[in-house]
This record gives structure tokens, C-alpha cells and sequence, in this order.
């Protein structure tokens, strides 16, 4: 339950003072409903303002404050600017310019009587002019340094001022939740103190790491409470004897890495307490078959297993893929989507509760409440960064008692990261690539040559190859990076045929995208275009040619995870990385060192010094509760502090029922990460 004190902080926007219906909706599109939503809307910036006794070229480009006197009106015609030109305190002239709303501006400024106006100084030729000045009457106070607010439609500046300060009215004081000696080694001010000093002191760096501090501790704090719990909780251990496992046809032999992450995994299962482990592997380093090998193994024990992917497209490709392999050694794999209707739905459910399917592949579908498992003791997360810590734990309650937890991710990821998001879980990596895998020749070429590019595609296709084509991010839009993908597979039809290429994107239906897919999988379809949509799961041994246009635009790690769709066969794979005329150096950079390495843990090192942790965190939080006062830059640089000081608390400091404990209970509540808290005893 919310502590009281906290109480005034969580009332809607609509019980403050003069925030009515509309003013309450304006808000919620900035998104913000409730009183600690505005004291939480930090300042974005600064207006800097000078007081000056006239207009000189030494202000051109400020923000000024001028006591002016109007003389004359010049209209403008032809859609020309009104003028109204006024003399400053040293009877030099300077002309107020206004581009619409000519009478509300004569009214403000009365000929041959003195007013203040506020605004940006500009040289218009020689001569010094403001447009559209703010006018006051004289010796109005006007601040010289003014937050400035992220605003919407309908709120000034000065609005949202005035209701962040409503908000901090509502923040009281609090009791100290940070370690008293880290505290006092950054000189950071209380919490309260600093929540007032971020709205007014713009240039308190060392104040807003404070606050970015409070939220990043409660993340940790929450992670290790999770951990914590979870070793707590009991369930059945799962010890398979190797009857199953030893009649599997393994298509090679398991790498050293692959081995040492299974045997962590088994020795994770075979424990009374629920394994909740995460296995990072670049692309192609085999983590589909330590998942196999896992799933078999709770089989072997007697339970049922499931795997949860992020898309229809990758969930289907690993049905097929694992009822191919367990179909001759007696293993039932089943799949669960949205798609699956009517009997064939009913079929699978029944299998689950009957306990006939061993092995439930499929989407978010597989944990909807009418679920139920007869005896589910793995649950294996595949592309984990798509799905957040609450998904997680949701699946994890349909057993009757908690199944172990394998989550997978091929996309390598920062160790500061990986605290801010993992940080509950155990972290195993395969870092090996599996024999006769071959590295991926990586060409960059400028977009001018897509002529050339497509002569080299045809020469490929008549060779009997296959290729990939993914299309530019136009934006963040799925309808128009999907136009863009239309129109390049139309333009690739002309050439080649319209049964020689294949279309999938987004916003195509399930079944429209598995006929393509399955063209492409048999030979059917010689070139596929497509959007990102194909970043994870497709495997078609016969594909190697990787075209990515506007190569340019995408992250290493995506350009990564794109290019590991090649180079899964026994024939030499290239991948040609087009880019556009203009390249800025981190673009330029990002290129070079995908020409230069296939590893995916160095590219997510230098994905991160190259892009910052901005756009990393942007897209890895999709499912995650991500942070609203701590920047990436900040989550990097505090995070490893943060678990630190939240490990100290729980190990050292007598956990949540000492008086710092308590402490650190409010902030769990005040950044909404209270979730953890009810699993504490007593909680």
C-alpha cells in the first residue's frame, strides 16, 4: 500500500487549483495525470534575457528587455510586416515587426506611450529590429533566466511554471534513502531540496544527477528484490536423464561455449529454487539449441515446456524448426498464436492440459488466462528485450509451481545495460560461433551505384541464389517505411518478375506474411524485400546476399542482427551496405566497423560510445518501465553506483524493515516500481 505521505503527490492534475477539463487534457497529452507527474516535469532548458537601456549590434541574436516609446505606424501591404518603429532610452529607433495580428499589436503599443518589450534581437540588414516582441507595461518584473518547458498546444511556458510549482507544493519532505557517505561525496542536496532547485537552478548538473540518482537506485533496488524473491520461492527441480536428449540428431557438434551455458542451465534446473537466467549469444552462435536441449531436458523430468517469441513470423519458424527435430524421438511441439482459431485452438489446449504437447511454441497468446499447462516447469524467452520484467513474471505464474526461466537475447548488450534492465537474473553468454561458420564480407556503397547494385543481384539470382532487400527506416512510421518497401519490391518486379520477388513488411496479416516466407524458405522467391520486420528468427540457409538501403540510418546492432540473416548456409555470404550521399562521422564510423568485424560484442561496445546510450535504452525498452528523469547518459553513469548502494542496503543495511529500508520503500512507490515491494513479506 502507498505510504500517506506520498498520498498528495498521486492526486489528479483535475484537484488542483484552476486545472479544469480542458487544461486536464491538454496535459495528458505530454502525458501527465497526476500531481507527481508535473513535479516531475523537468525544465528542458533555459531563456536567458538581457536588461538593456538601448538596442545595439553587441545583443543581435539575445533575448531583450527594452522600455521603448511608439512614434508611427507603418501598415504593411501585399502580405508585407506591419511596423510599428519605437525610440529606446537612447532615442535610437527600432522597429517592433509584426507578421499577422496587426491590431492586437496597435492596440498593445499606444503611439507617444512608453512599454517593455521582451524579445530577440535581429539585424534586418543594418538595421536592428523585434519580431513579434512580448509587451508589458513598464516595470513589470521580467526574470533574466526562466526554465524552459516541454509544452503542448494550448500551455504557455509560463503556465506549465506555475503548475510545476502546484506539483512541488505537493512534495514533501522525505526520509533519506541513499547511503549517508555516497550522499555526502557528491555534495547532493535532500530529495525535496533537490526536486525545487532542478525548477529554478538550470545549471545544477550535480542537483539533477541526484534525482536521476533516486530513480536509478529504485530500478536496482526493485531488480535485486525480484532476485531476491525469486531464490525464495520453491519449485519441483527438474533432472532429465539423457533418454531423450541422446536420440537427438544434432546438426554438429556443440561448441565448447555451448556446452559450459548448458550445464549452468541444467545445474540452474536441477535446483529447488526457480532458475531465472539469461543467455546472451551473437547471431548464429546456436542459442536455439541450448533452448532445445534445456526444453527436452524438462521434458525428460516430466514437465512441459514453452517458448514465447516476440513475432508470429519468429514464433512459427521455430515451431517448425523444433517439431522437425523432436518429431522422430516422440517429443509433441505445438504452436499458439492469435492465428490459431476454433478446433484447432481447442486441439492445443487440450493437448496442454492433457499433457500430450510437450513443448508450446508460440506469442504473447500462450499466457492469456484460458492457458493452462498440465505440468509447466520451463518457460524460455526468446529476443528478451522485446518483452519487460512484468511479461515475465506473468508467465511464469501459469505452472503450478514457478517454472524455471530461460531468457535469450541475440543482441549482445553493454554490462552497464544489462544492470539497468537484467539485472535480476543470472547472465550466461555464448561467445563462440559454432565450426563452419563463415564470416560475412561486408561491402559499403554509395546509393548512386543502385544501378550497378541491381545488375549484381540479377548475376546472383541467375546463379541460383537467394538474397535479402530491407528497405530504409523512413521514419517512425510502419505505414510509410511499409510504402517505401512497396515501392522498391515494384520497381524490383519490373526487373526481375513478380514471382521472383516476395514482399513482407508490418502491416501485412499473418498469413499473407507466412505464404511469402514460405516462398522464400522453398526457392520459390528468389529476392525478398522487406522491413525490419525480418531483424530476428529468419532462417534460409540458401540466402546469401544481405542488401540493406539506407544502411546509414540503422544502429550497429540492428545492422548486426539484419546482417546475421546471412551467412546460416555452407556457401560464402556477402552483405552490401547501401548508404546516401551525406554521412556524418558516427554514421561514417558505424559503417567502418561493420566492414570490419562480424562480432557482436564489440559492436555493441562501440554501438554504445558510438550512438550513446540514448538510442540503445530508446530501443531496448520497449515492455520495460523505462526512466523519466534519468537520461541514458546518466543511467550509464550511476546505474553501477546505484546497485551498489541497493545491495548494501539489502545485504548490510537490514533490508526494507530497517530505517533506511524504510526509506528506500518510499522511493520504490514515489518511481512506481512498488511492484517489487509486493513481494516482500509483509510487503
Amino acid at each position: 500500500m502507498r505510504p500517506e505521505i506520498l498520498q498528495p503527490l498521486f492526486a489528479e492534475t483535475e484537484a488542483l487549483k484552476g486545472v479544469g477539463p480542458q487544461l486536464a487534457k491538454s496535459l495528458a497529452r505530454l502525458n501527465i495525470a497526476r500531481a507527481l507527474d508535473l513535479a516531475f516535469h523537468l525544465p528542458s532548458g533555459t531563456i536567458e534575457r538581457v536588461r538593456a537601456p538601448h538596442a545595439s549590434h553587441a545583443l543581435v541574436g539575445r533575448i531583450v528587455i527594452l522600455d521603448v516609446t511608439p512614434f508611427q505606424v507603418r501598415e504593411g501591404r501585399n502580405r508585407a510586416p506591419m511596423r510599428i518603429f519605437a525610440r529606446d532610452g537612447d532615442d535610437n529607433t527600432i522597429p517592433l515587426t509584426f507578421f499577422n495580428n496587426p491590431g492586437w499589436a496597435k492596440k498593445q503599443l499606444p503611439l507617444e506611450e512608453a512599454r517593455m518589450v521582451v524579445g530577440k534581437l535581429d539585424a534586418y540588414g543594418d538595421e536592428l529590429q523585434i519580431v513579434h516582441p512580448e509587451v508589458l507595461k513598464v516595470g513589470t518584473p521580467v526574470p533574466l533566466r526562466e526554465p524552459v518547458y516541454p509544452l503542448t498546444e494550448g500551455i504557455s511556458n509560463k503556465r506549465m511554471g506555475e503548475l510545476a510549482r502546484l506539483g512541488l507544493e505537493r512534495a514533501p519532505e522525505l526520509p533519506e534513502w541513499i547511503e549517508p557517505s555516497l550522499k555526502a561525496q557528491h555534495g547532493w542536496p535532500d530529495w525535496r531540496q533537490a526536486l525545487a532547485l532542478v525548477h529554478s537552478d538550470l545549471d545544477a548538473e550535480n542537483v539533477r544527477n541526484r534525482l536521476a540518482y533516486d530513480e536509478i537506485f529504485a530500478n536496482q533496488l526493485a531488480l535485486l528484490l525480484i532476485r531476491q524473491a525469486n531464490r525464495r520461492r520453491r519449485t519441483v527441480p527438474l533432472n532429465g536423464d539423457g533418454r531423450i536428449v541422446d536420440r537427438l540428431n544434432l546438426p554438429y557438434q556443440l561448441t565448447g561455449a555451448q556446452a559450459r551455458v548448458i550445464e549452468e542451465i541444467r545445474g540452474d534446473m536441477a535446483q529447488d529454487q526457480p532458475m531465472l537466467r539469461l543467455l546472451q549469444g551473437d547471431v548464429g552462435s546456436g542459442k536455439t539449441l541450448v533452448a532445445l536441449l534445456a526444453m527436452l531436458h524438462a521434458v525428460e523430468a516430466g514437465a512441459q515446456a514453452a517458448m514465447l517469441a516476440p513475432t508470429e513470423i519468429l514464433a512459427r519458424q521455430h515451431h517448425e524448426t523444433l517439431k522437425r527435430q523432436c518429431e522422430a524421438i516422440g517429443v509433441n511441439v505445438a504452436i499458439l498464436t492469435g492465428r490459431e482459431k476454433g478446433k484447432a485452438r481447442e486441439s492445443v489446449l487440450m493437448g496442454l492440459a492433457d499433457g500430450s504437447i510437450h513443448v508450446l511454441v508460440g506469442t504473447h497468446a500462450i499466457f492469456q488466462q484460458k492457458v493452462s499447462y498440465q505440468n509447466l516447469g520451463l518457460v524460455v524467452v526468446d529476443e528478451q528485450h522485446r518483452f519487460g520484467v512484468s511479461q515475465r513474471l506473468l508467465l511464469t505464474e501459469k505452472g503450478k509451481h514457478p517454472p524455471h526461466l530461460l531468457a535469450m537475447t541475440a543482441t549482445p548488450i553493454p554490462r552497464t545495460l544489462t544492470l539497468t534492465q537484467y539485472g535480476e537474473m543470472e547472465v550466461s553468454q555464448i561467445d563462440e560461433l559454432p565450426p563452419g561458420r563463415q564470416p560475412i564480407d561486408t561491402l559499403v556503397v554509395s546509393d548512386d551505384k543502385l544501378g550497378d547494385v541491381v545488375d549484381g543481384l540479377g548475376r546472383h539470382l541467375a546463379a541460383g541464389g537467394q538474397a535479402y532487400w530491407v528497405c530504409p527506416l523512413v521514419e517512425e512510421s510502419e505505414l510509410i517505411d511499409a510504402a517505401a518497401a512497396e515501392e522498391r519490391a515494384r520497381q524490383l518486379k519490373e526487373r526481375f518478375g513478380d514471382k521472383r520477388v516476395g514482399l513482407v513488411h508490418g502491416r501485412m496479416k499473418g498469413e499473407e506474411k507466412d505464404a511469402v516466407m514460405t516462398s522464400f524458405a522453398a526457392g520459390d522467391v528468389g529476392v525478398l524485400v522487406a522491413t525490419t520486420v525480418i531483424e530476428v528468427g529468419v532462417d534460409v540457409p540458401n540466402a546469401t546476399l544481405m542488401i540493406i538501403e539506407g544502411a546509414d540510418r540503422f544502429g550497429l546492432a540492428q545492422l548486426h542482427q539484419l546482417r546475421g540473416r546471412v551467412g546460416r548456409g555452407e556457401g560464402k555470404s556477402r552483405c552490401l551496405l547501401l548508404r546516401g550521399p551525406q554521412l556524418s562521422e558516427t554514421a561514417r564510423a558505424r559503417l567502418a566497423l561493420m566492414r570490419e568485424t562480424n562480432d557482436g560484442f564489440r559492436i555493441a561496445e562501440e554501438d554504445l560510445r558510438l550512438r550513446g546510450p540514448g538510442e540503445i535504452l530508446g530501443t531496448r525498452q520497449s515492455g520495460e518501465q523505462g526512466f523519466r528523469l534519468a537520461t541514458p547518459e546518466q543511467v550509464v553513469a550511476l546505474a553501477p553506483a546505484a546497485q551498489g548502494d541497493a545491495r548494501l542496503l539489502l545485504d548490510r543495511d537490514g533490508g526494507l524493515d530497517s530505517d533506511r529500508g524504510q526509506a528506500a520503500r518510499t522511493c520504490l512507490y514515489l518511481f512506481e516500481r512498488d511492484a517489487a515491494v509486493g513481494l516482500i513479506k509483509g510487503g
